[in-house]
């Protein structure tokens, strides 16, 4: 009998952690799989190595291009150094088991000694993995609570805040920037909007830069650090606001009536105005869409909109009177279709098979030959006609036979 030898793929992987923590070097993974593959007689199809990505997920580019080639059949068996190289999610080893028992592929693990062609394979494969995902879970859960002490020793993450440095690994106030800040606050509460403030620092050039911008402005101000405190998780959608965990520039009650000043602003800008084409209207010379405009002050407002390139503009009286100009031709133009023309097109669809057999009849008498086909529904219609072929097609058109089909009439699209 005639052994056929198995290609297999290669799967290395490590991740910095892992390289640390317990040596999984690149090298020793790929010699120990060399040799397992000898010992087995396996044909290495193509060695798989992603270097620095964690297995959390399978979106790793080496492990797709495996599964890829799993798909294609290029290989029947996956072989890794451990279980937890190729996955630590007990979800995406499934979908893994599923996948390769669906293309006819096995999976070998050289220190686990698991193989997924048998029963008792996949069973141990899953446990392993179960184990696995229970470590990953404690070691963030660690994790987190570290970090979470480290924030209230005073250890903030992330860049350093205007008004402060580093010392000791922790954020004191930086006496040569600390007045701008309380200087942005005080400007604010004063009714300075974020666009004013930077514009001034801007014209002083402040700290040697003319790129002050409203929205770094805005940041300053709704930052808790400058109160105390850090707001964390904000990446994850759960933030957590750690309280008193850093010196604060301004007291709490000038940080809270500045968020209290920022909602009226918001409220002060809401629109007062509707307009009814705001985006609806293109200048007719340079195609840009027009932009809406309505003046000031306490007389009668005229809104119009305007292109911002050629300057033309129209006002929204007279674009409501076209408007309905347009509506009325297009209700007056529906009722007089549906009045004279629907009935004529009723009776001409209901009456075709008559009025061709009539035609047939007066065609019946032909000097020469030639057939004229034409599937009506599901009748076929054959005719023999004296005329030439160009007046034919001509009267059966009259009498409605068309290439296009004729739709009703309240599906008609006006441009």
């Amino acid at each position: 009998m005639i052994k056929i030898r198995k290609n297999a793929g290669i799967y290395i992987r490590v991740s910095t952690e892992d390289q640390v923590r317990q040596g999984y070097s690149l090298p020793e993974q790929l010699e120990k799989l060399q040799e397992l593959c000898k010992y087995r007689d396996y044909n290495i199809f193509k060695v798989y190595e992603d270097a620095g990505i964690s297995a959390k997920n399978t979106n790793r580019p080496e492990f797709q291009k495996m599964i890829e080639d799993v798909k294609n059949k290029n290989i029947n068996v996956v072989v890794s150094y451990k279980l937890d190289r190729l996955t630590r999610s007990v979800k995406d080893l499934e979908n893994l088991i599923v996948l390769l028992e669906k293309h006819g592929c096995g999976l070998e693990c050289a220190v686990d000694d698991i193989n997924t062609t048998t029963a008792n394979g996949r069973f141990f494969a899953r446990m392993t993995t179960v184990l696995s995902q229970l470590e990953i879970e404690r070691v963030s859960e660690k994790t987190k609570f570290g970090l979470i002490g480290a924030i209230k020793d005073g250890h903030i993450p992330g860049n350093t805040p205007l008004g402060y440095k580093w010392k000791n690994k922790k954020l004191v106030i930086d006496p040569l920037t600390k007045d701008i800040v309380i200087r942005i606050f005080d400007l604010y509460l004063k009714g300075y909007s974020y666009k004013k403030i930077a514009n001034i620092f801007n014209e002083e050039k402040l700290l040697d830069k003319n790129k002050w911008y409203d929205s770094a402005i805005l940041r300053i101000i709704e930052n808790p650090i400058y109160k105390g405190d850090y707001l964390g998780g904000k990446t994850t959608g759960k933030p957590i606001l750690y309280e008193n965990v850093a010196p604060s520039i301004v007291t709490k009650e000038k940080w809270e009536d500045c968020q209290v000043q920022a909602r009226k602003n918001t409220r002060n800008y809401t629109r007062r105005n509707d307009y009814i084409f705001q985006q609806k209207i293109i200048c007719p010379n340079c195609n840009t869409v027009m932009a809406c405009k309505a003046p000031g002050g306490s007389k009668k407002k005229y809104i119009y909109y305007q292109c911002k390139d050629c300057k033309e503009y129209y006002k929204e009286d007279v674009l409501k009177e076209l408007l309905i100009d347009i509506l009325v031709n297009i209700i007056e133009y529906d009722i007089t279709v549906r009045k004279f023309f629907a009935p004529l097109l009723t009776h001409k669809l209901e009456n075709t098979d008559e009025l061709l057999l009539e035609e047939k009849r007066k065609l019946n008498d032909g000097k020469y030959e030639f057939e004229y086909t034409r599937k009506l529904g599901s009748k076929t219609l054959k005719m023999v006609p004296i005329l030439n072929k160009d007046k034919l097609i001509k009267n059966i058109t009259h009498y409605g036979i068309i290439e296009i089909p004729i739709k009703p009439i309240n599906s008609v699209i006006l441009m």
